[in-house]
């Protein structure tokens, strides 16, 4: 099915980047999205069968892949929006390269969750930079300019690392006397590798794969990214293709998990998440621009992803539980600027205010995703937060714990100063006869993304738990 899905991902791509006529372009969409959704059906029906003997769905990619197909369908809705109404410098040339743009990046990420192995896997996270670049560019400006050639010359730099990687995970291997770099064979021949390369692979890995991921040292490459992409494509970068950097770095991690080099490797991991939490920090206290906060609250929960992680136990299903839950909060927060944006036309929080007179529907969506985004009850991300807490209790990292937990009260603080400042204090200046109607109907999307993530922290499907349990136990 990989390679049929594939086939007409690329298609339709190609199809929306020439094609001019706006029928043809939303019919090839719809298309698209029914393709989405029977291609996660019959990988989660597929489960751990290796296809094209380099891809096989295991159970995190499976959960990935679902957590994708869910929110890839209100963004591309919400991406025609964007097209038709809130953007009026549109044209057919423009829409065609936005969508078609949109429909590379989600099947590349697809086939990142399924692959098994690790070149292919670093293939095709190139081919997300390639897409995710148009994106950033569509306003054609030059702030665009500015933020796509920093993504662009961040990911270079990345996926070369990543690339200098494999060919040091190469040399490890000799010693395991074979040449087989799928994902299976490692974790086989785990024992076997040389730790001096396989010590070197790791760092060279994790340290490209954190510009997806949005962890230090590359983050800086997202922040700018999401910033200057429309706020669909902005959804796109703060969720799934994060979730592409996430299972890069996990399977990897899995690798050294099955060797005495996993006490290093959690050093190294528990260093950059820290240092991610505090640029968190020290960036939601001081910002004032509106897209850029939400961009570095995605910092904030990778760092608390890669903690959970690395302090094992508990804390491996809470990092999993967190990084899916993570998927359906953000990008309800990047559709709701939309509206934002429509009232006000300003990003920075010196220009907005009285949301909740001006879009009342919209400024419920916003205060919910604030107490999502913080993890403060009833937000799904509290159960994940939580179990991310007790696993550096468990694993006495005590004094970690205290560190974190004074972080997260700032950026608590400083989210919600902005996000307060934007639902009740009347804005310095505004014309309210200029404000548009905004249909309440432009927010239902963002009220069933956030239903579901505290549907599946509270109460959750077996079939879910089950294939947590599945995932967790790459790296037990």
């Amino acid at each position: 099915m990989i390679g049929i899905f594939l086939t007409i991902a690329f298609i339709i791509g190609g199809c929306l980047f020439f094609n001019r006529n706006k029928l043809i372009n939303y019919t090839l969409l719809v298309f698209f999205m029914a393709l989405l959704v029977v291609f996660s059906i019959v990988e989660f029906n597929n489960l751990n069968i290796k296809e094209l003997q380099f891809f096989k769905p295991d159970a995190l990619g499976v959960l990935l892949l679902m957590a994708l197909s869910i929110v890839s369908i209100p963004i591309i809705i919400h991406g025609a929006r964007y097209i038709e109404v809130h953007n009026i410098d549109e044209t057919p040339k423009s829409r065609g390269m936005f969508f078609g743009s949109m429909i590379i990046l989600i099947s590349a990420c697809s086939v990142v969750y399924l692959s098994g192995h690790i070149a292919v896997t670093w293939i095709f996270v190139e081919i997300t930079t390639l897409s995710a670049s148009a994106l950033i560019y569509h306003h054609r400006n030059l702030r665009a300019l500015e933020g796509v050639w920093k993504y662009v010359f961040i990911c270079a730099i990345s996926i070369t690392f990543v690339y200098i990687g494999i060919l040091f995970l190469s040399l490890a291997l000799k010693d395991a006397g074979t040449d087989d770099m799928s994902f299976d064979s490692l974790y086989a021949n785990a024992g076997k590798l040389n730790p001096f390369w396989l010590k070197l692979s790791f760092l060279f890995i994790f340290t490209g794969f954190t510009a997806k991921l949005g962890l230090v040292p590359m983050y800086t490459a997202g922040i700018d990214a999401k910033d200057k992409a429309p706020a669909p494509a902005g959804a796109l970068l703060a969720s799934v293709l994060m979730n592409a950097g996430f299972v890069s770095i996990y399977r990897m991690y899995a690798v050294m998990s099955h060797t005495p080099l996993q006490h290093w490797a959690n050093t190294i991991m528990i260093i950059a998440a820290l240092l991610s939490v505090f640029v968190a920090t020290v960036y939601m206290t001081r910002i004032k621009n509106i897209k850029r906060m939400f961009a570095y609250s995605g910092i904030e929960h990778m760092g608390l992803v890669i903690l959970g992680l690395a302090a094992g136990g508990v804390g491996v299903y809470a990092a999993i539980l967190h990084i899916i839950l993570h998927t359906l909060i953000k990008p309800s927060l990047f559709l709701q600027y939309n509206q934002v944006f429509w009232v006000y036309q300003s990003k920075s929080i010196y220009d907005v205010g009285n949301y909740f007179k001006y879009n009342k529907v919209g400024a419920i969506v916003l205060f919910l995703g604030f107490i999502s985004a913080t993890a403060m009850p009833p937000s799904g991300l509290f159960i994940s937060e939580f179990l991310i807490f007790q696993s550096l209790f468990e694993a006495h990292y005590i004094t970690i714990l205290m560190v974190v937990l004074i972080l997260l009260t700032m950026i608590i603080w400083g989210f919600g100063s902005n996000i307060f400042k934007l639902l009740f204090t009347p804005p310095l200046s505004i014309d309210e006869s200029k404000i548009p109607y905004i249909s309440p109907w432009e927010s239902f999307s963002q009220y069933l993304l956030l239903g579901l993530a505290v549907y599946l922290a509270y109460n959750p499907p077996a079939i879910f738990v089950t294939l947590l349990k599945d995932a967790v136990k790459l790296v037990s």
